[in-house]
């Protein structure tokens, strides 16, 4: 049995998303069913749809950053009742096995984890996301929103929030550290509050400085135009991590020369190009390239409660479900300051 439920979808990489419906599971022992609210629009909707990073499932329904109420609980639940504040982030499942799953890992399960939409899931369905009414999950992949987070704020947490948290954490930022995020955007603004918050320096590099008084409102100590070439000369050597959210093809070995001995340039923004590195640019200083991938479950409620703590939630445009593809042009334009959250309700 299945329910059906309002949403947009994708029909094909040059089409326009449109109203559809789609079949929800019904709610198994496990499950939790959650009424959508926000729904955060990710560069990666786009790049997956797009088929920039492999072929596609059509028709599709994106979103990974969905913050709601709970709706309906299965009798063996027991961490979540109907009502309650949740989120789900970029993965409904994992094969909850294999070495990194039992480590608390999932993002990295050797099986692969199922994605919250792109995926196919246990039952062999494709999974759809957030741009829809209505969405099942397993309660160990639902997250709780603190009461101190709004729902549409919190809604980009759940992929943008988390994919800077966690090289954050991994990487020990904290007092005394200098972190360098590239790129202002919505992984990027979030990069800037998160790194203030843990106390580190935080020097923003972006293209311009046309979101100069953002980045130093949002927390940043500088604020450099990369495309003045003097900021590599006077930052050299001077930070301990760059953090890069761009899907832009960069210099890394311009970048890499802002590292100190045994610095790291950590990418999360996920270009489908290759990127060149001369291995000089890391042997000389012991430097390191690295990537990372979202967030584990505990991960990322750790980072919700961070943000309820501190006072962290996305800067947000919210838009209406019509408003989806516009939106889309506008974040390929970079029109955006700084996350478009749709708001569900007006799927109805």
């Amino acid at each position: 049995m299945t329910t059906t439920v309002r949403a947009y979808a994708a029909t094909g990489p040059d089409q326009p998303l449109a109203p559809t419906t789609i079949e929800r599971r019904d709610v198994g022992p496990h499950d939790v069913r959650i009424d959508i609210r926000f729904a955060g629009i990710c560069h990666s909707d786009i790049h997956t749809v797009r088929g920039d990073w492999g072929p596609v499932p059509y028709p599709l329904v994106v979103g990974h950053e969905i913050a709601g109420v709970v709706a309906e609980v299965g009798p063996a639940v027991t961490r979540f009742s109907v009502g309650d504040r949740v989120g789900v982030g970029c993965m409904v499942d994992s094969c909850r096995e294999c070495d990194q799953c039992a480590k608390g890992q999932e993002q990295y399960c050797r099986r692969g984890a199922t994605m919250t939409y792109a995926s196919t899931g246990r039952d062999g369905a494709v999974t759809h996301g957030g741009y829809a009414q209505q969405i099942v999950v397993t309660e160990d992949f639902v997250l709780r929103i603190p009461d101190a987070l709004p729902l549409d704020e919190a809604a980009p947490l759940l992929c943008a929030g988390v994919t800077t948290y966690s090289p954050l954490r991994h990487w020990r930022v904290g007092p005394g550290t200098r972190v360098a995020v590239v790129g202002m955007g919505g992984l990027g603004h979030l990069a800037v509050r998160l790194a203030h918050a843990l106390g580190a320096h935080v020097t923003v590099l972006s293209q311009t400085l046309g979101k100069r008084e953002d980045g130093l409102r949002l927390g940043a100590d500088e604020y450099h135009a990369t495309a003045d070439p003097a900021t590599f000369e006077r930052l050299a050597g001077s930070v301990d991590l760059v953090l890069s959210t761009v899907s832009a093809v960069l210099d890394v070995d311009a970048y890499l020369g802002l590292l100190t001995v045994d610095g790291t340039m950590v990418n999360v923004g996920a270009p489908p190009q290759a990127l060149p590195v001369r291995p000089f640019s890391l042997i000389g200083g012991r430097k390191s390239l690295a990537g990372s991938s979202i967030g584990s479950v505990a991960e990322t409620q750790e980072m919700l409660d961070f943000c309820a703590e501190h006072g962290i939630g996305a800067e947000i445009e919210v838009v209406a479900a019509d408003e989806v593809n516009r939106a889309w042009e506008r974040v390929l334009a970079s029109d955006v300051r700084y996350r478009f959250v749709i708001d569900v309700a007006t799927l109805s």
